[in-house]
């Protein structure tokens, strides 16, 4: 039996890829669904917007509630945070799914690029995260799940995209820190994949057609990501999650369903 039905999620990012796959898993459990994210008005290039996002939360059996939100930007966050208390009452778990990505080097990335990543990312996180606490503090078990990999200060992961490891590394100390400075309040994790997923960003971004042949689809991170949220708190925190382990130590062991090809075939994830 699931503990999610009534709870309410906001999850930045819900209107495609990974935090769509936990939206909808989410909801198929009888969760309200913030869908907080930009994407208002259909793009040439990807999937999807707010609202077609919301009405397959609702078909899946949950509550959406879309926003168009930045998380660049406070007094969106702000005003996004207001209304979900206007709909729903509270907040119970928030999802920081949120990024840009850009993998290269020091004198290949504009600053521009480099100011998107850490705004979206770190300070991204840091925004959500600092504007739900005061409700996530009156939830009777709640979650902060940050979709960012383990801290690994080899330089290996640092070397050929320095600015891209950083804002992501941001995510993951916010883990760190809100994990101990929250300790028995909420539960703040992260969550990382061990393959390389199937999303917008691999296809248009990362490798093309090649890799998503050899990727995971985004439903392993929804079912891992519900594992998770379903924890006690206050005795899960400060964790940094690998979704097949997190399926594994929960009984799942047969992940073919998550992949056309064989497990030896999958593309590892960076950070991994």
């Amino acid at each position: 039996m699931s503990n999610l039905k009534g709870k309410t999620v906001f999850i930045s990012g819900a209107s495609r890829g990974i935090g769509k796959a936990i939206a909808l898993k989410l909801a198929a459990q009888g969760a309200n669904i913030v869908i907080a994210a930009k994407t208002k008005d259909p793009h040439p290039k990807l999937q999807g917007t707010i609202y077609s996002a919301a009405d397959e939360m609702e078909a899946a059996g949950g509550q959406a509630l879309p926003i168009v939100v930045d998380v660049r930007f406070e007094e969106l966050v702000e005003a996004a945070v207001e209304k979900v208390i206007e709909r729903f009452g509270g907040i119970d778990i928030l999802v920081n799914n949120a990024s840009a990505i850009q993998l290269t080097g020091t004198l290949q990335t504009p600053m521009k690029r480099f100011d998107l990543m850490h705004q979206v990312n770190t300070r991204g996180t840091y925004l959500c995260s600092q504007k739900c606490l005061p409700h996530l503090l009156k939830s009777e078990n709640p979650h902060i799940l940050n979709i960012s990999p383990p801290l690994n200060m080899d330089k290996k992961w640092f070397g050929g995209h320095v600015a891209y490891t950083m804002a992501k590394y941001g995510m993951s100390m916010c883990v760190l820190g809100m994990a101990e400075e929250f300790k028995g309040k909420v539960g703040v994790n992260a969550l990382w994949p061990r393959t390389t997923i199937a999303t917008a960003a691999i296809k248009n971004l990362l490798g093309g057609e090649q890799v998503m042949k050899h990727s995971r689809s985004p439903e392993i991170m929804g079912d891992a990501a519900a594992v998770i949220l379903q924890k006690d708190a206050a005795s899960t925190s400060g964790n940094f999650f690998i979704d097949d382990e997190v399926l594994s130590a929960a009984g799942i062991t047969d992940f073919s369903k998550y992949a056309e090809v064989p497990e030896d075939q999958l593309y590892p994830d960076y950070f991994l």
